[in-house]
């Protein structure tokens, strides 16, 4: 057997290294940070309150002032304002961690560029709760018209007053977070991965339906604007676009942090078998490839073929 021949393979095995008790732990680390910044951002009421006010004006402006016609509806008849309650309240709970745990097992070869694309994108949606708080349009003066089908229809679920959180628990959720809408973006987010890698053509069908329907539910509940939703396709965008340079700097700090606990090399790959190309062999140290194989061929030949003297 030829040296080449009993090289390992270099190639990337897609998925390798994944590990559910290391990716979990990163994932509620993410979530819990969110969590605790988007209640630290809670800002001041009348400034929130004003800027739900702008947004609904420039929304009459351009004539896509849709909260309006969907919110009465879904409070003239329950039998949609009760679902539509239930969807806003836990869908986002429910789907989003299981296209995340079908990504994982089904599709390894996306899942980090899908879990990152995802974790950018909801870091991206805090800052705009920071800079931006806002107040939905449930929360506005009577006189724009609203009412909030949350509590409206609490006695169907566990609901009260306060958007989707538990009765009773009001407090631990910032309801002045309504610019970007991140039920929009997580579910556009589920739509996109379903879409493009589902093979069942009805799973498609939902990753089409989901998005456009928490689109119509988000206002229809009188939890966002319009504006909101596009806010939140937007941030989805800007994360996606993010992803690449974000994976980037990651796999960089781990390589730093390695070799700093480790007491290793900035990159363990140097710790790896040769990388074999043809009969080329680079080791760690070397910069050009060497061609041991068929040099050691030649110089023994040259050495059988030179004449006697």
């Amino acid at each position: 057997m030829s040296q080449t021949d009993e090289a390992p393979r270099t190639e990337a095995i897609p998925g390798a290294g994944l590990r559910w008790w290391t990716e979990l732990p990163l994932i509620l680390l993410v979530y819990g940070a969110y969590s605790a910044g988007r209640l630290l951002a809670r800002g001041d009421e009348g400034q929130a309150v004003d800027h739900g006010v702008a947004i609904l004006r420039a929304e009459q402006a351009v004539r896509l002032n849709l909260e309006h016609p969907l919110n009465r509806l879904f409070t003239r008849e329950p039998w949609l304002g009760v679902p539509a309650d239930f969807w806003y309240a836990s869908l986002h709970y429910l789907v989003t961690p299981l296209v995340l745990v079908w990504l994982f097992r089904r599709r390894a070869e996306i899942y980090r560029t899908a879990r990152t694309w995802l974790m950018t994108s909801t870091m991206i949606g805090l800052i705009g709760f920071v800079l931006l708080p806002t107040s939905p349009p449930r929360l506005l003066a009577a006189h724009h018209g609203f009412i909030d089908t949350m509590a409206y229809y609490s006695s169907y679920g566990w609901w009260g007053g306060a958007a989707s959180a538990p009765k009773g628990m009001g407090g631990l959720t910032n309801q002045y977070a309504a610019m970007p809408s991140l039920h929009v973006g997580w579910a556009l987010w589920c739509g996109v991965l379903l879409w493009r890698h589902a093979r069942s053509p009805y799973v498609k069908a939902i990753g089409v339906v989901y998005p456009l329907m928490t689109t119509v539910i988000v206002m229809g509940t009188a939890n966002h604007y319009f504006f909101d939703a596009l806010a939140g396709v937007a941030v989805m965008a800007a994360g996606l676009l993010l992803t690449k340079p974000v994976r980037l700097v990651a796999a960089l700090l781990k390589d730093r942090a390695y070799g700093v606990f480790a007491g290793a090399p900035a990159s363990p790959s140097a710790t790896h078998a040769p990388i074999v190309s043809g009969e080329c062999q680079t080791f760690p140290g070397e910069r050009i490839p060497r061609q041991r194989k068929e040099a050691t061929s030649h110089d023994s030949s040259d050495g059988a073929a030179a004449p006697a003297r």
